[in-house]
């Protein structure tokens, strides 16, 4: 909380609905891609039923994976 000390007292409200609404965006953000990266691994697997399809199933559920991963970490 060491930016808030930069913040006027007169400034605070906006201040904390701002900090409030970019949480939510973050959050939501994270969900978001969390979802995305889920649907890509499942259809990475399902592309990769086949020999052929294993070309582009592969890089599809490692990319899937990640976003995942960045989206929890």
């Amino acid at each position: 909380m060491a930016d808030s000390k930069q913040v006027p007292w007169y400034l605070w409200p906006f201040w904390l609905i701002w900090k409030l609404v970019a949480g939510i965006i973050l959050f939501t953000g994270r969900i978001v891609g969390a979802i995305v990266g889920l649907v890509l691994m499942i259809a990475g697997v399902i592309v990769s039923l086949t020999i052929v399809g294993l070309i582009v199933g592969i890089p599809l559920i490692i990319f899937g994976f990640l976003l995942v991963l960045r989206s929890l970490f």
